[in-house]
């Protein structure tokens, strides 16, 4: 083996082993839970413009959070995923970033699609399926995608978004373009092997891509504990000879910070990173899931003392670009909008029958067509089956 292909260390005469404390990962803090930053913190480059701009998208986040669940317990809305406790993960993520550049998400981060602008007229039409959902109804709720935006739409297999952003950023380094690939994923889905295959290839390959681990301490109700005995998933970053940054996810502050210094480093070096941010899912993994079977209150209790929204609110009302008024006129305003958004969309009409077969060719095959055809049939033999189609053709 070539001497080139490791980082010689100390020689030693007996066997002598490393684990996973050997590496000590430090972790970015910056903002306290009371709003004030800790001493000698490097900032972020952010403006008042930007942090009214995040501190609405998490209360947008919250809000539409709440109804939806509600929603779903009301019957009125097949599935839902909240985040409540991560929203400063994934809007900061995407605060940090450049809008040319594309995310990748998983099933949690639609407070980065928030962010970049995707309207409340989209989120509803894309959970109740209805004929204005840019994904035609063909995903689950929850599954948003947005060419418009470089928002990748979301997959329900774990980790399949990770080798996908490496080749994507790789394209992108191809192309000369100004631009990386955020891909986020939680670290249940660090299990998988994709995740294995997709930061090789980027290592080895130098992709421009931000690999960025949302670690909310469950993968549905296995405790990371159970899941992996190593320093977090950072430690596997540094396995694979990526430059890598683990920060206190609760922290919006620190992790814009992150993903800026990410991003720079990405499009300068050529290289990947990985961001592991360190948070806690206060809510159900899904509206199909029961926390108290597997976790505390007193766990709960503990991290709701780092609300995320909380400590960046205390941060803007000590700056004085927040007060109390603009709060609660906020809240108000959204949880009508939303309300109103709901009984809107959920009577709006399913897509037509033929849109089952756009967008999987630029011109529909003649055995789609014929496809299409027999299931038309099928349907109008059977219209009890289908209320919402039979007899509209």
């Amino acid at each position: 083996m070539s001497s080139e292909l490791y980082n010689e260390g100390p020689v030693v005469h007996k066997p002598t082993f490393i684990d996973g404390t050997s590496v000590e990962i430090p972790e970015l803090k910056i903002l306290k839970q009371d709003g004030s930053v800790y001493e000698g913190s490097d900032m972020p480059d952010i403006d008042e413009a930007l942090a009214v701009k995040v501190y609405k998208t998490f209360v947008f986040h919250r809000v539409l959070d709440e109804r939806m669940v509600a929603s779903q317990r009301q019957g009125r809305l097949s599935f839902y995923m909240a985040a409540l406790g991560e929203e400063a993960a994934s809007v900061g993520g995407a605060a940090g970033l450049k809008p040319q550049d594309m995310i990748m998400s998983q099933y949690r981060e639609q407070g980065a699609l928030m962010f970049r602008g995707f309207s409340l007229e989209n989120f509803m039409n894309q959970m109740f399926s209805n004929e204005k959902d840019l994904g035609k109804g063909r995903q689950m709720p929850i599954h948003y995608g947005s060419n418009e935006l470089n928002y990748m739409t979301v997959s329900s297999p774990l980790g399949t978004q990770i080798p996908q952003a490496t080749g994507y950023a790789y394209g992108q380094k191809l192309q000369g373009l100004d631009a990386v690939t955020l891909c986020y994923f939680g670290e249940g889905a660090a299990s998988e092997g994709d995740f294995h295959a997709g930061l090789n290839m980027a290592a080895v390959h130098e992709a421009p891509v931000i690999f960025f681990c949302r670690n909310n301490g469950y993968a549905i109700s296995t405790p990371s504990d159970e899941q992996y005995k190593g320093n977090g998933i950072a430690s596997r970053g540094v396995g694979y000879g990526i430059k890598t940054l683990r920060v206190d996810g609760n922290d919006i502050l620190a992790v814009i910070k992150a993903t800026q210094t990410a991003r720079k480093v990405a499009l300068k070096e050529n290289v990947p990173v990985l961001v592991e941010a360190m948070s806690y899912r206060l809510g159900a993994h899904s509206t199909s899931d029961d926390p108290s079977g597997y976790r505390t209150r007193e766990e709960e209790a503990k991290w709701q003392a780092n609300d995320p929204i909380l400590r960046m609110k205390n941060w803007l009302l000590a700056e004085n670009w927040w007060d109390e008024n603009k709060e609660k006129a906020l809240f108000e305003k959204l949880r009508e909008k939303v309300l109103a958004a709901v009984k809107v969309s959920e009577k709006m009409s399913k897509p037509h029958i033929d849109t089952l077969i756009t967008d999987v060719y630029d011109v529909p095959s003649n055995q789609l067509k014929a496809q299409l055809e027999q299931v038309k049939m099928h349907v109008n033999k059977y219209p009890e089956a289908y209320p919402f189609t039979a007899g509209k053709f």
